[in-house]
Parts: C-alpha cells; structure tokens; sequence
C-alpha cells in the first residue's frame, strides 16, 4: 500500500505571534493543512493518509478535517518531538496497522500546500525504485558556505546544488530499519529524513519539485500562497 503522511508537529515559531500552530492558519477559505490533505485525497496511487500533529491538536485536527474533507482513509496521530521522530511514529503507525514489507509513505509538509499530481505520482515511482525519493529543484543563485558565520569557508559548484523540497518517500520498514541502526551521535546531527539513508550509504533517488512548491514558514510567506491561489482559481475560471 502507498501512504501519505503529512508532517504537521511544528509549532511554527518563525510565523510570529498567532493563536494557531501555522499549519492551521487560513488559506483562503480553509486552513492550509487542509488543503495539503486534499492533494493527497485526489491522488490515485495514496491508498491512505496519516496525519501527524503535537499531541495538543490531535483533537482540533481532527474536528477540522471532519468539518473540511471527512473521509475514513484519514488518520490522525501523535507527532515526535523531532521531525525524524514524527516520521518515525508515521512509519510505526503504518507497520502495526498494515504490515507489509512494500509499503510506501510519501511524507509532506503540511505546510506545503501546492504539491502537484506530478510530483507526489514520481516520488512513488522512483521510491519503488530507489527505496528512498527526495524531492528537489536546482539552485538558482550560488550557494555558499561558511562555518563560524563569520567569513566564507566554500564557495561549491552550483550546477552542482540543489534546494530540498518535500515530498520525500521511503519504503516504510526500511526505514525504520536504517534509522535504529544510526548511533545516539547520528541522530543528533539529523536535519532531514534522508540523511538516514545518506549515513548508512544508501540510495535516495529523486524527484524535481516546481518553484511554487513553496513552504508556508513566514507571514511574508502567507500573503504570497494566498496570491498564489487566487491566481489559481482565477485560472479555474
């Protein structure tokens, strides 16, 4: 089976002072969480969906999926305390309810509201590939680095670099396989999922993402999804 598991545990700190967690903000006329959810609805290859949210707002989730798009192949769990841990509950939520060795998650931001057909379709082809997908776009500008943020320590190939979106898809028990086999050590330096397999020297295949697949962090951010749809309604019309 194919499952989505969108990321919702953050509480989304770099929105500013607002009553809600940002994936529960409005986006147009509905939450954006919830119009994340329905990308997935609408896509033939997502058999189900599991939600995860901080412990907190299970209960508000869920009275807001019923209000906007009930439907019984939504599931809403218990987030991590990390993002990896909250895949990893995604990933446990799945192998105790439906055991199977080929099961696949596409997880996604619940942030990212404008994921295409296209793209969560590649992440499932290329996962039943590769066994890990990440989806990314290339750099536009230069890349820089530097390790005391004080002065450049490397300037890489830019044909080279790319930006990292999400989805990113995993074979459900091969991932929770890579992630116990990482140290304590490990774990710490852990900024995104597929670095599990980058540490164990794993395969991550890849899926190019689209410019608009933009993640819902900033006010600033908001006001531009917000244009974004009404230019896409526009277009329905």
């Amino acid at each position: 089976m194919n499952f989505a598991g969108i990321l919702a545990g953050g509480s989304g700190t770099r929105m500013g002072k607002t009553d809600l967690p940002k994936q529960f903000l409005m986006l147009g006329q509905k939450p954006i969480i919830i119009h994340t959810i329905e990308q997935f609805l609408i896509a033939p290859s997502i058999d189900e969906i599991i939600v995860a949210v901080p412990e907190n707002w299970v209960s508000y989730t869920e009275d807001i999926i019923y209000k906007y798009c009930s439907d019984t192949r939504i599931h809403v769990i218990k987030g991590g305390a990390s993002r990896n841990e909250t895949v990893m509950n995604v990933c446990k939520y799945i192998n105790e309810n439906y055991k199977n060795d080929n099961n696949i998650v596409v997880t996604h931001d619940a942030v990212r509201p404008f994921v295409t057909q296209r793209i969560i379709e590649d992440n499932v082809e290329q996962c039943k590939k590769y066994g890990a997908t990440d989806t990314i776009i290339p750099a536009v500008d230069t890349i820089v680095e530097s390790k005391d943020g004080n002065v450049l320590s490397n300037i890489p190939v830019r044909s080279q670099m790319y930006q990292g979106q999400t989805p990113q898809s995993f074979n459900v028990s091969e991932f929770i396989k890579t992630y116990e086999a990482l140290t304590e050590e490990e774990k710490e330096i852990l900024t995104d999922a597929c670095k599990v397999y980058i540490l164990k020297e794993k395969p991550v295949g890849i899926v190019i993402g689209e410019n608009y697949n933009m993640k819902v962090t900033t006010k600033y951010d908001l006001k531009m999804a917000n244009l974004m749809l009404n230019n896409l309604k526009d277009g329905e019309e």
